[in-house]
């Protein structure tokens, strides 16, 4: 018994270990089922996302989002992963080297309520690419800025490549707050003119370019042997040791009004 408690606790820490231990399989398996019983994954509508994207993701703002999934528990929705085109036009482009460019997603959000047992993210996300069309190449990233590591990611065996390339951004003093993609917004997508002089336009001296801080790059593919195998060998980038250090939890405690959902 004390052998399988061990088993279980490495299991815990480190999800991405299988079992060793044949006769400790039974009871692993029954631990494991605990979790899928007790949570369920659903595809989500854009009305039941907004809210947990606008006030309790860091981020408050609704990216490019292709396909959302909710994580239950109870019937109330608990949690949210959500994935989109890919903003890095170049990475698309080139990653591939030419190739893929029609199948890639970015997943974008991942937001869940505080106080969540062990695994049960990476569950959660794990759920998540049994829905999504294949094949896909999925790339996420962790924000050096915030501390983050991805260590979500690593539980769930994605692909470590590095930092994120160089980049300059636009930040308009007084408003240091907004994403430079907010700040797009405010000129219009759609806009096919000038968006830097629109918004010089609109903020005058108080625009200026800021160093972007790089983010951690992680892939993971979707597909069949084949797929995963000519995605392995056409990606540019090497696969690096996994980063480590502290995380640094941003604030999630808003409560978004959730009622019961009847399936």
């Amino acid at each position: 018994k004390a052998s399988i408690m061990f088993l279980v606790a490495m299991i815990q820490e480190n999800p991405i270990i299988p079992p060793s231990c044949p006769c400790c399989e039974e009871e692993i398996a029954q631990w494991i089922m605990t979790i899928k019983d007790s949570y369920l994954v659903r595809k989500l509508s854009t009305h039941e996302y907004v809210e947990w994207f606008k006030k309790k993701h860091y981020a408050k703002r609704i990216p490019s989002v292709s396909y959302a999934y909710g994580l239950y528990k109870d019937k109330f929705l608990i949690g949210i992963c959500s994935y989109g085109r890919p903003v890095a036009h170049q990475l698309v482009k080139y990653a591939f080297q030419g190739h893929f460019q029609d199948n890639f997603l970015e997943l974008n959000r991942l937001v869940v309520n505080d106080g969540l047992e062990k695994n049960v993210l990476s569950f959660f996300v794990s759920q998540t690419f049994k829905q999504l069309p294949i094949p896909s190449v999925i790339v996420s990233y962790a924000d050096t800025s915030l501390n983050h590591h991805g260590y979500i990611y690593q539980a769930c065996n994605f692909i470590y490549t590095g930092l994120s390339f160089k980049k300059n951004d636009y930040k308009v003093k007084g408003l240091e707050h907004l994403h430079a993609a907010s700040l797009i917004d405010r000129v219009g997508r759609d806009n096919r003119g000038d968006k830097v002089g629109k918004l010089k336009e609109m903020y005058g001296d108080r625009l200026y370019l800021k160093e972007r801080p790089r983010k951690h790059r992680y892939f993971y593919f979707l597909g069949t042997r084949t797929h995963k195998k000519s995605m392995k060998d056409l990606l540019i980038y090497p696969q690096e040791p996994y980063p480590k250090g502290d995380n640094k939890r941003y604030d999630s405690s808003y409560n978004v009004d959730s009622q019961g959902i009847l399936f």
